[in-house]
Order: C-alpha cells, then sequence, then structure tokens
C-alpha cells in the first residue's frame, strides 16, 4: 500500500481537506422581558384607548368640576323651590362663600373614582367595538351610522359597569347645598362609601345603587353615539390635505363641538336621570312613578324649559370638559402607540 493510499482518510476525502463541521442549530427563541410584554401589552390600540380614556376623564371633570355640580343643583330643583333660581355667576358666587372651594370640588373625588373606568370603558370599549366588528380589514373607514353604533354600545357598557358611583356623586353634590327643604346640614357630611352603604340598606338593595339607570341609558348611548360621530367627522374635515392629524387647536375646537351637539341633543335624559336618581330623598317634592309620568309631571309644572334645568352651566362646561378630555385622549394615546417596541430591535434575555 503507498504512502498516499495510507493517509487517504475513511471518508473518501483528499488528504489535507476537512470537512467542515455541520452549522450549529439556531439558538432557542429569545424570551421577552417584563419591560418588553408591558411595552408591547400597554401600545396595543384598544389597551392604549382604555389607559388614555380614564386619563381624559379625569382631566376633563376636574376642569369644570364648579360647572358640574352647579349644573346638577340646577336639574333638581322642582317647581316653587328657588335656591338656585340664580344667574350662573351668582349661583357661582353662592356657592363660594357658602362653601368656599370644597363647595366647588364638592363630589369631584366620587366623579373622578367613577369617571376614570367610565371614560377608560367608553374609549376602549369603543375601539373594541370598532376594531372587532365594524373595520373588516384594516384601514377601512367607518361610516357615520357606524361610529354612531359603536358609540352607543360604548356608552350602554360603560354606564352599566360605574352606574353606582355616579347615584353616589349625585348625592354628594346636592347634600351639602342650602336647600332648605332638606332641613339643617350635618355637621359631618357621609362619605362615599358611607353613603352607598347606607343606599343599599335602607332604599333597596341593588336597585336603590341602580335608580335612574333607564333614563340613563337612554340619555347616555345616542349622547356618547353622537360624540363619537361628531368628533371623528369634524377632526377628519379639520384636517388639512396632506396632514395625518390636525394640530392641538384644532382637536381641542372638534371636541368642543361634538361635546356640544351631543349634549344639546340629549339633555333631557341627563334632567331624567338626575330626578330618578334622587326620587326617594324626602323634600326634594317629587315623586314620579315611571319616566312618561316623569315627563309629563315636569312639562306641567315647570314647562318644557323644565327639561332643559341646568343647560347654560352644562353648556358652559361642555366646550372646555370635551376639548380637554379629547385633547388628552390623543395625546396619551399616541405616546402608549409609541412604545410598541419595533420588531427589527433585537430582543435582551
Amino acid at each position: 500500500m503507498s504512502a498516499a493510499q495510507s493517509t487517504r482518510p475513511k471518508d473518501g476525502s483528499e488528504p489535507g481537506l476537512s470537512t467542515p463541521p455541520p452549522p450549529p442549530p439556531p439558538p432557542p427563541p429569545e424570551k421577552l422581558t417584563g419591560a418588553h410584554q408591558f411595552y408591547s401589552t400597554i401600545s396595543e390600540p384598544v389597551i392604549a384607548a382604555f389607559c388614555a380614556g380614564g386619563m381624559a376623564g379625569a382631566v376633563s371633570r376636574t376642569v369644570v368640576s364648579p360647572l358640574e355640580r352647579l349644573k346638577i343643583l340646577f336639574q333638581v330643583q322642582s317647581a316653587g323651590r328657588e335656591a338656585y333660581k340664580l344667574s350662573v355667576g351668582k349661583a357661582l358666587v353662592k356657592m363660594w362663600k357658602e362653601e368656599g372651594w370644597r363647595g366647588f370640588m364638592r363630589g369631584n373625588g366620587t366623579n373622578c373614582i367613577r369617571i376614570v373606568p367610565y371614560s377608560a370603558v367608553q374609549f376602549g370599549s369603543y375601539n373594541f367595538y370598532k376594531k372587532h366588528f365594524f373595520e373588516r380589514h384594516s384601514g377601512d373607514s367607518l361610516t357615520a351610522l357606524s361610529r354612531l353604533t359603536c358609540g352607543g354600545l360604548a356608552g350602554i357598557t360603560s354606564v352599566t359597569f360605574t352606574y353606582p358611583l355616579d347615584i353616589v356623586r349625585t348625592r354628594l353634590s346636592i347634600q351639602s347645598a342650602s336647600f332648605a327643604e332638606l332641613g339643617e346640614k350635618p355637621k359631618k357630611l357621609p362619605g362615599m362609601w358611607q353613603t352607598m352603604t347606607t343606599m343599599y340598606k335602607t332604599e333597596g338593595g341593588i336597585r336603590a345603587v341602580y335608580r335612574g339607570i333607564v333614563p340613563t341609558v337612554a340619555g347616555v348611548a345616542p349622547y356618547v353615539g353622537l360624540n363619537f360621530m361628531t368628533y371623528e367627522f369634524v377632526r377628519q374635515y379639520l384636517t388639512l390635505e396632506g396632514e395625518q392629524n390636525p394640530g392641538a387647536g384644532r382637536k381641542l375646537i372638534a371636541g368642543a363641538v361634538s361635546g356640544a351637539v351631543a349634549q344639546t341633543c340629549t339633555y333631557p335624559f341627563d334632567v331624567l336621570r338626575r330626578r330618578f336618581q334622587i326620587n326617594t330623598m324626602s323634600g326634594m317634592g317629587y315623586q314620579y312613578k315611571s319616566l312618561p309620568d316623569a315627563v309629563r309631571v315636569i312639562v306641567t309644572q315647570e314647562g318644557v324649559k323644565g327639561l332643559y334645568k341646568g343647560i347654560v352651566p352644562n353648556l358652559l362646561k361642555v366646550a372646555p370638559s370635551m376639548a380637554s378630555s379629547w385633547l388628552s385622549f390623543e395625546l396619551c394615546r399616541d405616546f402608549l402607540v409609541s412604545l410598541k417596541p419595533a420588531e427589527e430591535e433585537p430582543l435582551l434575555q
């Protein structure tokens, strides 16, 4: 056997040439870090809308808290009761003199506790319904009717989850006001949970904390639907050619217009809601049997304008309220969506 033959490898390859080793198996997919998972989740459109909606609600209600409370005080006065039959300016002065800054903010803590989940569920469910039931393909443009429907469903969803806090907020808003019919004010006013517990125990259980929900849903569904539909229409109209989004000033205008349109169209339902929420309180002068009965009594005793009591402070508050709500919602939502990790970025262990 020759030397060349003796040195030939057994696998038949030429001497001096080594067979390259097989490539290593691909590394296992790297696990997402906790921070990466958080940013990926929080940037999802529906979740971002949910979180931004909560922020928007808290901002908007705090901005207009004095006018919100004044609207309620106007709404709950029946015929012959004139404690707050004043102009908006004089009523605000009266509230300040009698109760100070606390009077302006009375019920706002409960309102914010209510409005954060309410607004979060509203914006989040609107985006959920829009994405899963109406936008069949990415980039689809919704019709006005689709937006109205999504908004109505979102309003019903949010009211159902948060209504007990709304009725407690109404009670807290009026119990410290100077209504002579309510008698002498207690030295220490009950808080949110005490009020809710008392209502539950003494006024009929779960029905007590959901009293007035029928006129509420009847008003909220078209209100929210009109709000979302009008805002998206006006926002699109104010977006200049070549722009993806309008500027902050135009977003504020769109929010103010949408709120004013929606509130004006649905305001009588809001008055009925407030009346039913305090229907069992002694001294307020009414005990309505049903929704038609309430409309009949109010129109008979107070005229059609009785269904629009408090609309002036309501319209004064709705422009800054909805403008700040929509602007803060969009800013917060866009920020959260921008946190989405880029797909090409390497994931750390």
